[in-house]
């Protein structure tokens, strides 16, 4: 399944990357098994994306929880929480 996955703010700086088109295995079906299947990758990616750390998610363009399904096509946003004022 292909997804488009992109990162802003402060994701995007410690990743040094926009956006991705990634090519997940069939055990990758939620938000959250994107999650940790990028944390995998190590280093940077893994301190980018850690569990303890308070991320958004979006899934073409909605807000998503972790447990949200992800299918081929789909675009996934992951960025920081925003604050106003």
């Amino acid at each position: 399944m292909q997804v488009k996955v992109l990162y802003f703010a402060s994701v995007r700086e410690k990743l040094g990357l926009n956006a991705e088109d990634l090519e997940l295995p069939v055990s990758v079906a939620t938000v959250a098994d994107l999650r940790a299947h990028l944390r995998a990758r190590g280093g940077v990616w893994s301190d980018a994306l850690a569990d303890t750390k308070l991320l958004r998610t979006a899934v073409n363009q909605d807000l998503a929880p972790a447990t949200t399904a992800i299918k081929a096509g789909d675009e996934v946003a992951f960025f920081p929480p925003v604050t106003g004022g």
